[in-house]
């Protein structure tokens, strides 16, 4: 065939595609009015699974299974907005990691409000200010981000989903790396990047900022200045990448939470997260902790953090594998229960992929 031939056929190919993708948003907006009769959520993490890993089992190739998973995540984003205006509260300003991992998670069809602080997003869901929020909850290198664990004890709402990212931070400026005399950028993204900071730009003043994307404002105006942030930051501000991925650990991710107002259906392959408090006396928490040897259940994570309520009293955070309503995990919380003072499940969601694990597979491989 011809060039033109084969520009032909595009046209042709595209023209259906269109046709095709217009039938699957009208039944997707059948299927959301059906929701909206019946007052379900617009945005559901275990349908989102199913779809992505079907059409991932589908693909043949040449197509990577990464493009067919953004081309879908795009598609879905468009069908959410259209099936009901869909607003997704996170913590900004615009162009944070947090920003980043939203666009990840909904797609560029919805409408984003960025929010100061976490608890303003926590306050814009419950409010219904929002349908959705998005949240930092810990870092692979950094660790837990408190205000987001202060916060799941002091509301109602419930873990909905996980985003893991890889984060990667880069230096952003409009001068060489040379010039730079101050670099802007948040106190955790500082401690990321201690070692190649200390190497790279030991004259360079480091000076806080509340985010990535203040830091990479502030760049944006302020001469022989730079930001540590993310690719993101550098469009919206129109900022050079002078130096990529200066991240001391190459496997770098951090974790976010998708927060509403109901716990999603099971996948069978789900998170659950819980925080409980123990009685004051010894052996407290080696009890408590036996429920899940007991069953045999996983924990993927534990947390001790104060309960702000009393002194010397903590809220211990725990994730486990499983879904609230599997057996096994109801067995293990009525156990648990019987050894705390307090126990609230914060939600069960699909467990996503850690880049972490895949990062550290692939060198392995």
């Amino acid at each position: 065939m011809s060039l033109e031939e084969h520009r032909k056929r595009i046209d042709e190919i595209d023209a259906e595609l269109i046709r095709l993708l217009n039938e699957r948003i009208r039944c997707a907006l059948q299927i959301g009015s059906l929701k909206n009769r019946d007052n379900q959520e617009v945005y559901t993490p275990a349908r989102e699974r199913e779809v992505l890993e079907r059409v991932q089992s589908l693909n043949k190739g040449p197509i990577q299974n990464e493009s067919v998973q953004a081309i879908y995540r795009e598609i879905m984003s468009a069908s959410i907005s259209l099936e009901r205006d869909t607003r997704i509260a996170y913590l900004g300003p615009e162009g944070t990691f947090t920003h980043q991992a939203a666009k990840t998670r909904f797609g560029s069809s919805v409408e984003y409000v960025p929010e100061g602080a976490v608890a303003d997003v926590f306050s814009a869901v419950q409010k219904r200010v929002a349908d959705y929020g998005i949240v930092p909850i810990e870092n692979s290198t950094e660790g837990s981000v408190n205000p987001t664990l202060d916060e799941l004890t002091e509301t109602p709402l419930k873990i909905y989903s996980e985003v893991c990212l890889p984060i990667e931070h880069h230096v952003l400026s409009r001068v060489a790396l040379d010039d730079v005399r101050t670099v802007y950028s948040h106190p955790q993204v500082f401690g990321q990047c201690r070692h190649w900071l200390a190497r790279e730009m030991p004259k360079a003043s480091q000076v806080p900022t509340a985010s990535t994307a203040v830091a990479a404002a502030r760049a944006s105006t302020e001469p022989a200045s730079a930001a540590i942030a993310g690719k993101l930051a550098a469009e919206i501000h129109d900022l050079n990448v002078i130096s990529e991925q200066i991240q001391d650990e190459p496997a770098n991710a951090t974790r976010f939470f998708v927060i509403g107002r109901t716990v999603g259906r099971r996948t069978g392959r789900d998170k659950t997260s819980v925080v409980f408090r123990v009685h004051h006396k010894v052996g407290a928490l080696y009890d408590a902790l036996g429920s899940f040897k007991l069953s045999g259940l996983n924990m993927t994570k534990i947390e001790s953090r104060p309960s702000r309520r009393k002194a010397w009293e903590y809220w211990f955070f725990v994730d486990l594998e499983g879904h609230s309503e599997d057996d096994a995990v109801k067995e293990t919380l009525a156990e648990l229960e019987k050894h705390c003072l307090t126990l609230t499940v914060l939600g069960s969601y699909p467990s996503s992929a850690d880049p972490v694990e895949d990062q550290q597979r692939e060198k392995i491989e």
